[in-house]
């Protein structure tokens, strides 16, 4: 990244203005031209370093999103990664170095209709799928200082316990914020126009998200791999549950981490808390791990690291738009 891209990136992760004139409010702080805010925001996004400008929900805000895991064989790996990335709740698809070596994260409007769409992968691969739900979050914000190799300063500490979830009538501006701003110069007024409400209401609604903890952040989301994280590991451990929460919020606190977070055990997976590092480098990212797993009395814990070896994909989540219609091809995929 060069200075000037940085700029526009890294401070507006959390922050981002809830004006009706969000980038020329950039612009005056950053001592540019609104148009130059602009187009840099267009092209970056085009580029693929932001992934959209919108606000990230807590577990708790509505919705429904679930981990869950295939142990894939090699020569199988090409064609099942596929078939998952091709359904549309599928926001997250990954593979790591484990037995169950494919990781991805299906998103709905509620608990059946990702289950429904779990079962419809399990028949479309002939594989079955770890399912591993969230219990408890300790952090989950990857808005992270980009000057470092890794998360150098701790996360933001959480500020609300338990999220206000999405009113019913909110939920087709809960939808807008999933996917993203449009990057004109007044975006907000897409929005409510697309919701029927006037731009305070939806700026009001925006900032009262963030104040009751729906929303986690409201800013630029950005794809670190292509800002240079290359590398990202996910540790997981197998802890009592009576200890879990006292480690989990040990491991929270820990310079570099940047998810934390208690999941259910399933079947042959003893594991129940979970934790993410990012870095530039493999070798960055396995010397957070090694410190903070000590810092975080963890060491004499089982625990496993699971370096993502490849990425499928990674698109906003689905837990308040309807899914898109499918294709021929993603319909054929999915129907085996």
């Amino acid at each position: 990244m060069n200075a000037a891209d940085l700029a526009l990136l890294n401070p507006w992760q959390h922050g981002f203005p809830l004006v009706r004139n969000p980038f020329a409010h950039m612009a005056q702080a950053l001592d540019l031209r609104e148009a130059d805010v602009l187009a840099a925001c267009e092209r970056l996004q085009r580029e693929g370093a932001i992934s959209r400008i919108g606000g990230v929900f807590a577990p708790g805000a509505g919705g429904a999103a679930l981990l869950a895991a295939m142990a894939v064989p090699a020569e199988r790996m090409a064609a099942v990664s596929a078939t998952v990335s091709a359904h549309p709740g599928v926001n997250h698809n990954y593979e790591r170095e484990h037995t169950f070596n494919l990781w991805f994260v299906m998103t709905g409007r509620d608990a059946p209709a990702v289950e429904a769409a779990m079962q419809m992968l399990e028949r479309a691969t002939g594989l079955p799928a770890l399912r591993l739900r969230m219990q408890r979050a300790y952090r989950i914000d990857l808005g992270f200082d980009l000057r470092h190799a890794t998360a150098l300063m701790p996360m933001r500490v959480q500020r609300v316990a338990h999220a206000e979830p999405v009113a019913a009538a909110d939920q087709p501006l809960a939808a807008s914020v999933e996917a993203g701003l449009p990057i004109t110069a007044r975006p907000f007024d897409a929005w409510a126009e697309a919701t029927g409400r006037s731009v305070v209401d939806v700026l009001y609604t925006l900032q009262h998200w963030l104040d009751a903890g729906t929303l986690k952040r409201f800013g630029v989301v950005v794809r670190h791999h292509e800002l240079g994280f290359a590398a990202n590991a996910m540790t997981v451990f197998d802890v009592p549950d009576e200890r879990v929460d006292v480690c989990g919020e040990a491991l929270a606190r820990q310079p570099g981490v940047t998810l934390a977070y208690r999941r259910e055990r399933a079947g042959p997976w003893p594991y129940n808390l979970y934790g993410m590092v990012h870095g530039t480098d493999r070798a960055v990212v396995q010397g957070v791990i090694d410190r903070v797993v000590a810092a975080a009395g963890l060491a004499g814990h089982r625990r496993a690291v699971l370096f993502s070896t490849r990425r499928f994909k990674q698109t906003g989540a689905h837990r308040f738009r309807a899914l898109p219609l499918p294709t021929q091809e993603v319909s054929h995929a999915l129907d085996g």
